[in-house]
């Protein structure tokens, strides 16, 4: 019988996939009925549910993402529940469009059972990747309504 990952196997696993570009095999590190919420996602959905949705969503950033990531400074924390770690990383983010090199702060709170993630409530610095693809006008435009 093949060993089930631990949590924060998982989030490792999870982290290594997003930095090396290999979306196509994140869905997999999910359940079936997971459910992702980003909580300070400024435009656009604040929740993802199903593994078949989360498929998707990380087919388009593979098209679609402009950015390189390197994630640093990684702290996994186990909590009192053993289902649950708290994880916090830095990542450095080279956007090649624009040139620009900076870096954007992370905490993921996820629940894994079974060695998928059943719930994961995501904090990106969702600002810091807008300035540095020079988006700033077209969410302060989007945030009025325009």
């Amino acid at each position: 019988m093949p060993e089930t990952r631990s949590p924060r196997d998982v989030f490792h696993k999870l982290l290594d996939g997003i930095t090396a570009g290999r979306f196509s095999e994140l869905a997999d590190l999910y359940a079936e009925d997971t459910v992702v919420e980003t909580v300070f996602e400024p435009l656009g959905p604040r929740q993802f549910e199903g593994r078949g949705t989360l498929r998707e969503r990380f087919a388009q950033v593979a098209a679609h993402s402009p950015i390189e990531l390197t994630s640093s400074n990684v702290v996994v924390r186990e909590t009192d529940d053993p289902e649950v770690i708290v994880a916090e990383w830095d990542y450095q983010v080279h956007h090649r469009v624009t040139g620009r090199t900076f870096e954007a702060a992370n905490i993921q709170v996820l629940r894994v059972r079974d060695g998928l993630i059943v719930n994961s409530r995501d904090y990106h610095d969702h600002l810091a990747l807008i300035m540095g693809s020079n988006g700033l006008p077209q969410l302060v435009a989007a945030l009025e309504g325009r």
